[in-house]
């Protein structure tokens, strides 16, 4: 995976996008997210994620979090199933395809993938536990959030390469 091709300053687009998000009358609510944890990861990958889930934000792109069922320190979700993050998954194949586009934002590099149905599905790389990020086709406009997910990731999950 390429993530060395096109850096990200997230931070000098944030005006430009807390524009957007409240010109698309983002809510700030949701109701309860059904979030499939992934298969149970190795053990120090799952306190990986169990301090990540600690330290994620109370929104996200103007979405508070929601409930997510079942719960996990796997899973969380942000305006219902608008937002939804992942940690713990295996590698991605796309993961290995040195042609794949990838960003860095707050030191966290980024895995892009545009799903079929329009949403967009954002993975880390180079951290000791993959965290997928899936944000649906109303809100994949805002990568602005990624900023305050890559905060989170940045102090919980350590740089390297996962081994699973």
């Amino acid at each position: 995976m390429s993530l060395h091709r096109r850096p990200l300053r997230v931070p000098a687009l944030l005006p430009a996008l807390a524009a957007a998000a409240a010109l698309a009358g983002c809510s700030a609510g949701g109701g309860e997210a059904r979030v499939e944890p992934p298969p149970p990861p190795p053990s120090d990958v799952a306190g990986y994620c169990a301090a990540l889930h600690k330290e994620l934000p109370g929104t996200v792109a103007g979405l508070a979090r929601s409930p997510a069922e079942p719960q996990s320190d796997l899973t969380a979700a942000w305006g219902g199933s608008a937002i939804v993050l992942r940690c713990g998954i295996p590698q991605p194949a796309k993961m290995r395809d040195p042609k794949q586009e990838g960003v860095h934002v707050n030191d966290v590099a980024w895995l892009l993938e545009k799903l079929d149905d329009g949403s967009f599905r954002f993975t880390t790389g180079l951290r000791l536990a993959y965290t997928e990020v899936r944000v649906d086709k109303e809100h994949a406009m805002d990568a602005g959030m990624l900023v305050g997910l890559s905060a989170a990731i940045a102090r919980t999950v350590p740089e390297g390469i996962a081994s699973y």
